[in-house]
């Protein structure tokens, strides 16, 4: 992938994660107000979240490799 798509690429993902965290927190205060709340699909979404953010490190760390001072 060139540096561009990479970069595009990052953008994406990270708008991905800012979505799935305000969904969790959605979903988390309709469980405070109602017992009906889907426990199962919030650790879904925390899990893809989880995954989004290593998705983003690995591609934040190609495009600023470590220098050695």
């Amino acid at each position: 992938m060139t540096e561009q798509e990479l970069r595009k690429n990052l953008e994406l993902l990270k708008t991905e994660h800012r979505d799935l965290d305000a969904a969790i927190a959605a979903l988390t205060e309709a469980a405070r107000v109602s017992a009906s709340a889907d426990m199962l699909q919030i650790a879904r979404l925390k899990k893809r979240k989880l995954r989004l953010r290593d998705q983003i490190a690995i591609i934040e760390d190609t495009l600023l490799p470590d220098i050695i001072a």
